[in-house]
């Protein structure tokens, strides 16, 4: 089984075709198993309600499972920031990625934000 770790960076750029958007929906459905924190769903509508585009999430999130840690990620969270710099949300997600596979050995991150895909990779996780 493969699976992914998938940032909002990601599902945005499909929900709004941006170039490449092809690629990036073709590169996530080579995946057995889709994951991200809830917090993506926050996200996700944000940028919909700030370009005013109706609601029709559901098609976008629906193939996602969603992680939602039961416990502080204190240790997650330290650990991404020893790794390099990323904004809050950015960390939270990474921080879900290592609760899910602390080794970052099994799980891909698919992300478009520079800055967070180099920690993902610096943390160990395959970054396509």
């Amino acid at each position: 089984m493969t699976a992914v770790y998938v940032d909002t960076s990601w599902v945005v750029a499909i929900a709004f075709a941006e170039p490449g958007h092809d690629r990036l929906a073709s590169q996530l459905a080579s995946f057995d198993t889709l994951l991200s924190s809830n917090l993506l769903e926050a996200e996700l509508r944000a940028v919909l309600a700030r370009e005013g585009v109706p609601e029709g999430l559901e098609n976008l999130v629906s193939p996602l499972r969603w992680i939602v840690p039961g416990r502080p990620l204190s240790a997650e969270i330290e650990r991404v920031a020893r790794a390099g710099y990323v904004r809050g949300a950015d960390l939270w997600h990474l921080a879900c990625a290592l609760l899910v596979d602390p080794q970052a050995s099994e799980l891909a991150f698919a992300t478009l934000d520079e800055a967070q895909g180099k920690v993902a990779a610096t943390l160990g996780f395959r970054v396509p």
